[in-house]
């Protein structure tokens, strides 16, 4: 079993709900975006802004989880009805972006950064995951 790394687009205050309710879930809870991943799949996940299109801008990665065992489930999110899967959060602290715009391989054109980032969810390499998380460590 090959582990893949995934960027999940969310809201910060979203990913708190997955960290409290040990669960994680993408593209607005879609049931596609979670079969995407394996147990023991890792994920870390960029945030815009505080919330869905609303709050502070944070733009940084937030925290950094592994996908569990166990089958994709409905579970209610912040209000609405979405496709989670179990998952431990390792890492969770705030590591902006801009300064990791260079060294990212995901990233094809720093001056144009935001296009990288404008999916809500995509795989990335292991390099490019162990840089999120060792900023994120600091």
């Amino acid at each position: 079993m090959n582990t893949r790394y995934w960027v999940g687009v969310v809201g910060a205050m979203h990913m708190k709900t997955g960290r409290d309710r040990g669960f994680c879930a993408f593209s607005h809870g879609k049931k596609d975006a979670v079969l995407k991943l394996s147990p023991g799949d890792r994920f870390t996940y960029y945030a815009p802004r505080e919330g869905y299109r609303e709050g502070d801008v944070v733009q940084a990665f937030v925290a950094c989880g592994t996908v569990l065992d166990g089958e994709p489930y409905e579970a209610d999110f912040d209000g609405f009805v979405a496709w989670v899967r179990p998952a431990r959060y390792d890492v969770i602290g705030r590591a902006p972006i801009k300064p990791l715009l260079e060294p990212l391989e995901f990233v094809r054109n720093p001056r144009n950064w935001g296009m990288a980032v404008r999916r809500s969810l995509f795989e990335i390499s292991a390099h490019d995951f162990a840089l999120i998380e060792k900023a994120m460590s600091v």
